[in-house]
């Protein structure tokens, strides 16, 4: 009877080693791609573990781009325009220094505060609009004060595409080139300005400028066709009222 006992239990232990043997053959053993699958059904199953992870990481960045465009980036743009608030009260005094640097301590809605100035602004908040318009204004006030190499470098950060604003950012820098006696690189910026946003109020003055700048050059013909854009194409602005005088200068001393 021990014989026969031992020799069951060899047996047993025999049938579960090849039971477990065949368990992990079955656990190694790949799934099996359905053959009649095509199209995007079989590139999915071939790369499930790729896409899933792909998917993950798309998940993530499309999650975080929402989280800055709606709810960090107008965040900072209210702070912002707080903030220029301020400092744009000095500038409308011609305060340029202060509405460059800030400092000045005012009575804010939230108690006692230290402003920001343009400068400071534009660096803080450069994502936002109102951070690009720091800049423009940070240009006006170098330029008021004869800094225009520091005018032209904060000008030319304003990336703004106001009907207004945009041309005359560029033609501020016109001006700064104009002061510099650089009158080639002004004409430049002046058509480039008078081009950028076509109405009745920044095009005709900025050709008006651009034809000015050619008769410092001696160059009445490239001015008189200037002018006689102004009076072809804006009657009705102020350039238009009175350039017929401008017109008949140039053609006088142009023998034109």
């Amino acid at each position: 009877m021990a014989d026969l006992k031992d020799e069951t239990t060899v047996d047993n232990t025999e049938n579960t080693e090849v039971n477990d043997t065949t368990e992990e053959t079955v656990e190694e053993t790949p799934k099996t791609i359905d053959p009649s699958l095509e199209g995007i059904q079989l590139f999915y199953e071939t790369n499930k573990k790729m896409i899933t992870y792909v998917g993950g990481g798309l998940a993530l960045i499309i999650g975080a781009f929402c989280f800055f465009k709606l709810y960090y980036l107008p965040e900072k743009e209210a702070e912002a325009s707080n903030e220029i608030f301020w400092a744009q009260n000095y500038f409308e005094v011609d305060s340029f220094n202060i509405a460059l640097k800030g400092g000045v301590n005012v009575m804010s809605p939230d108690g006692q505060k230290t402003i920001m100035g343009f400068e400071a602004i534009a660096d803080e908040y450069s994502m936002t609009k109102t951070g690009s318009l720091a800049n423009y204004c940070a240009g006006i006030c170098y330029l008021r004060t004869g800094k225009f190499e520091q005018a032209i470098e904060f000008l030319q950060k304003y990336d703004g595409d106001d009907e207004v604003i945009a041309p005359i950012a560029i033609g501020a820098v016109g001006d700064c080139h104009m002061e510099m006696n650089k009158v080639d690189e002004a004409i430049k910026f002046y058509l480039k300005a008078a081009e950028k946003s076509n109405n009745t109020f920044t095009t005709p003055f900025y050709l008006k400028k651009a034809g000015f700048a050619y008769e410092q050059k001696s160059n009445f013909a490239e001015a008189l066709a200037l002018y006689e854009r102004i009076q072809k194409e804006y009657t009705k602005s102020n350039e238009g009222k009175e350039i017929e005088r401008d017109i008949a200068k140039v053609k006088a001393l142009g023998n034109l």
